[in-house]
């Protein structure tokens, strides 16, 4: 009698997860295409959540003075790189929270390293997403592509992880990955943003390559948020999100993958869309 239950249950999770996945991605590629501080707004609230369970998972109780310089911090680094473009000023006001957080929690008796580390850790990502879709040509196409990069990874990881099992990726980090999983989320983001790339008419061979590697980064975010759960003793790092978790388990992918993306054209001046034009 337990083993019907437990399938329904596991069902009810499913839909609640691809039902809320669904409406987080739709809002996601709303503000993407509205841009400007629309834009900010939707990463700035995603990343004050995501935060927010972070100093919480690192610090217990005693986390209302780093949240705070923090939120700050986050605000008014986006706001600057939408208002001033071709700005250092964002990257050092993340910078001076994060260190500023660090100090708050050095006077409450928690840990200021990891404290200090959640600023940059969701401050940086939100801040590479916002500089991404302002300062790069076609840059709402550009976020998509990053997005469904990582979306397609996870997806692909969740679904033949799940259904087809096989040994674990890491199980010190994450008793539940499994190399199955990982191998298809990788596939599945490389093919995604290569199919993207042919619709726009870019290089296949470079976009496939761009797919590889926004998965292996978006995994190395769910392994690294994996191993922060693991260490506070939390199965998820909250409940806002039914079938999800947390904010931070739904962005943990993209937290490491925003930063590579922006690192790949600010740097190395590489094309997100690999040539291709919308």
């Amino acid at each position: 009698m337990g083993e019907p239950g437990a399938n329904n249950f596991q069902w009810r999770e499913w839909l609640a997860r691809a039902s809320f996945g669904a409406l987080l991605a739709a809002f996601a590629i709303a503000a993407t295409f509205a841009g400007g501080f629309t834009f900010a707004i939707f990463v700035a609230v995603v990343a004050f959540a995501a935060a927010r369970e972070w100093h919480r998972m690192v610090s217990g109780p005693r986390y209302a003075a780093a949240i705070a310089v923090t939120t700050i911090a986050i605000a008014a680094s986006l706001g600057w790189a939408v208002a001033a473009r071709d700005s250092q000023w964002p990257v050092w006001l993340l910078l001076f929270g994060s260190v500023l957080a660090a100090m708050c929690a050095f006077a409450s008796g928690t840990r200021p390293l990891s404290n200090g580390l959640g600023t940059l850790y969701v401050g940086l990502p939100a801040l590479s997403l916002v500089a991404l879709r302002i300062h790069v040509p076609q840059g709402a196409t550009a976020v998509l592509v990053l997005f469904i990069a990582v979306w397609s990874a996870d997806t692909g990881a969740l679904v033949w992880g799940r259904f087809l099992g096989g040994p674990k990726l890491v199980p010190a980090l994450s008793p539940n990955k499994t190399w199955t999983g990982f191998i298809a989320g990788t596939i599945f983001a490389s093919a995604a943003v290569t199919f993207c790339v042919k619709l726009l008419g870019g290089s296949l061979w470079q976009a496939a390559l761009l797919g590889l590697a926004l998965a292996l980064a978006g995994h190395c975010g769910d392994l690294f948020e994996s191993w922060v759960k693991r260490r506070a003793g939390r199965k998820n790092s909250g409940g806002l999100i039914p079938g999800h978790g947390g904010v931070l388990d739904r962005v943990d992918s993209t937290l490491f993958a925003a930063p590579l993306a922006a690192l790949l054209v600010f740097v190395f001046g590489l094309d997100l869309l690999c040539g291709g034009h919308p």
